[in-house]
């Protein structure tokens, strides 16, 4: 059996309601998933109760955090929704997430781009407003063609509109994680560094601080990348985690489950993060 262990929904920056997340991975023949909102668990409670009989939802969440002068980002297993050490930070972090996203709207009034707040909270639902949605509405009225466009332009790290928000340092997401009973695993990892040495120093570095995992099967990534990556990961004695980064219309192609149709991510993945939980 398989399952999928990065996954967004309505509750951050994802298309889908949390329970047809729920639904769509039952209908792929997984077994388990994560659902990794960023900076809430706001979701948890919906998949479960979507979720039939024998079919596990863990609780987690993709945080973005600093590490070296860049933004890496880790994902947050076995997190549960109520108070501790990790979960009342991110309360910090949505309020820098949504005094980011005001400063987007201002940003977006100077360059005469007709976007309003209401609007984007519109897009998202009501809640955890992220950059896609300012994508999406950038591209129904026009300003755009794509969501990649809006990103590629303006959204993304250096482009018109980008604003910087608040972050943990890595160091101290992963001593909160450990101290709430979770485990980390870090994220599309092709994203954190530049050239080989610097690969191997960056996730050494982060093993060294307690990292339990990388994500080596992602769904952008190819066999052989996905074979390195979990090499890599073994060499340091970390998990090979995966997922697809479901995020759906927003980041068209990926499917749950399978990514664009050749992911497969094992239960005993699942398994080993849960071991590791339980040692922390």
């Amino acid at each position: 059996m398989a399952v999928d262990l990065h996954l967004h929904s309505t509750a951050s920056d994802g298309t889908d309601p949390p329970a047809r997340i729920v639904e769509l991975a039952v209908a792929a023949g997984l077994d388990a998933i994560a659902l990794t909102d960023h900076d809430n668990l706001d979701g948890i409670a919906e998949a479960r109760s979507a979720a039939p009989a024998g079919f596990e939802v863990v609780s987690g969440t993709e945080l973005s955090v600093e590490w070296n002068d860049r933004a890496v980002h880790l994902l947050v297993y076995f997190l549960e929704p109520g108070a501790g050490p990790l979960q009342d930070r991110l309360v910090w972090l949505q309020q820098s997430r949504h005094h980011r996203n005001l400063r987007i709207v201002e940003r977006c009034n100077r360059l005469g781009i007709d976007i309003t707040f209401d609007e984007v909270m519109a897009e998202a639902e009501g809640r955890g407003v992220g950059r896609p949605h300012f994508a999406a509405v950038m591209m129904r009225k026009g300003h755009v063609a794509s969501i990649s466009e809006a990103f590629d332009r303006y959204l993304g790290a250096g482009g018109l509109l980008y604003e910087p928000r608040d972050r943990l340092g890595a160091a101290e997401a992963i001593e909160l994680a450990i101290a709430s009973g979770a485990v980390t695993s870090l994220a599309h990892p092709h994203t954190v560094a530049e050239g080989r040495d610097d690969f191997a120093s960056t996730f050494r570095g982060l093993a060294a601080l307690g990292l339990h995992a990388i994500e080596a099967q992602y769904a952008e990534y190819d066999p052989a990348m996905r074979r390195h990556l979990a090499s890599q990961a073994a060499g340091l004695g970390l998990i090979a985690t995966g997922g697809s980064d479901y995020h759906g219309t927003y980041k068209p192609g990926l499917s749950v489950g399978v990514g664009k149709g050749d992911l497969t991510v094992p239960t005993e993945t699942l398994e080993a993060l849960r071991a590791a939980a339980a040692r922390s």
